[in-house]
């Protein structure tokens, strides 16, 4: 037992907070509402799943989060900015606008498709999520203009592309709750950001603010501009396992564990240190590397989680998201089914230009 926590206690790992994401209804059935034991469930047709993932996939692959444009049309109006940085977000935005038509990717590199789920036991679905998740993303880049990028091992030194972009990484879990709700974060992952994400195995020594701050100033200058930045980088100190940890680095990257909260306690859930997030932002101006060409904004925004570990082991991940800042939110309840609202308007954030 540890001190002041006497007995069992359980902690979500992950207690996240109210999700205020601004969705919009898609004109598919949610499924069947039914009654039993006492208690409601909601049936749903796989066809429903696989339809809102091929959504999800069309609309990441074309659009993005209108807080992420609004932060690229901040560079522009930054007069600190140099004018390396305002030209790469202004080329940034009006990508964007040839994107949002709907016919080229944002991104040449399409990436891999990866979906995390997570359901109530009072959603019923037949069982075989993952199929009806993976035709959803087969259904998209077949019908898209995707690249294919996925390499599957015909021997261990051959290989040859699965010309459909599967398979994809698909996570499923059940959550508590007795209202059906079945929740999806819908992602597709480039190479160039895949690239950049890294594990140190470090030690206790590492947690002082000298010797931390040390730490980054040295790995996040390694990270360097392949991946195409003005980033959103996430930091993750700590963790059950190294696996673990990247795990939270790439989630957090999507901005999907915003609503962590903002300190710990003895039973050892994982909270969010925005005092030392502002902190790395700043550490990341002062390197001169900019939004690709030298500058200011070599990051958009930076996450810092703090998780539990055990006392000999002491992982820290790093992980970004791009310029191809690819992922929305989704999820079917009895009300309807829902997806991320991303901006269909992008031409909005650009700067005016004279005659």
């Amino acid at each position: 037992r540890f001190r002041g926590v006497p007995g069992f206690h359980h902690t979500d790992l992950l207690p996240l907070g109210p999700d205020e994401t601004d969705y919009r209804r898609l004109p598919l059935p949610p499924g069947t509402v039914v009654e039993a034991a006492g208690r409601t469930f909601l049936e749903i047709d796989p066809a429903t799943l696989t339809a809102l993932v091929r959504e999800a996939v069309l609309d990441i692959q074309h659009l993005l989060r209108p807080a992420h444009l609004a932060q690229l049309r901040a560079i522009v109006d930054d007069p600190a900015a140099s004018p390396n940085d305002r030209f790469v977000a202004t080329d940034l935005l009006r990508n964007a606008c040839v994107s949002a038509g709907g016919v080229l990717p944002m991104c040449q590199d399409t990436g891999t498709a990866i979906a995390v789920g997570k359901r109530t036991e009072t959603v019923l679905t037949g069982g075989n999520d993952e199929e009806a998740i993976s035709r959803g993303i087969f259904e998209a880049y077949d019908q898209l203009n995707l690249r294919y990028s996925q390499m599957a091992p015909t021997s261990f030194w051959d290989e040859r592309n699965t010309g459909t972009n599967l398979p994809a990484q698909v996570e499923l879990y059940s959550v508590p709750g007795q209202a059906p709700k079945y929740e999806l974060l819908v992602l597709a992952k480039g190479g160039g950001s895949a690239n950049k994400t890294f594990l140190y195995q470090q030690t206790k020594a590492l947690l002082s603010p000298r010797r931390l701050a040390a730490f980054l100033d040295e790995k996040l200058r390694s990270l360097g501009t392949a991946a195409c930045p003005p980033y959103h980088l996430a930091i993750v100190v700590g963790g059950m396992s190294a696996e673990y940890n990247l795990k939270i680095a790439k989630l957090a990257s999507a901005r999907y564990l915003d609503t962590l909260p903002g300190a710990g306690s003895e039973l050892g859930h994982a909270f969010r240190d925005r005092d030392l997030e502002q902190q790395v932002l700043e550490l990341t101006r002062e390197f001169g590397i900019g939004a690709q060409f030298g500058g200011k904004y070599f990051c958009h925004d930076v996450r810092v989680i703090r998780l539990p570990r055990h006392g000999a082991s002491l992982p820290v991940g790093i992980a970004v998201s791009c310029s191809a800042d690819r992922q929305a939110k989704a999820k079917i309840t009895p009300d309807g089914v829902f997806l991320e609202r991303l901006e269909t308007d992008p031409a909005r954030f650009l700067p005016e230009t004279a005659a």
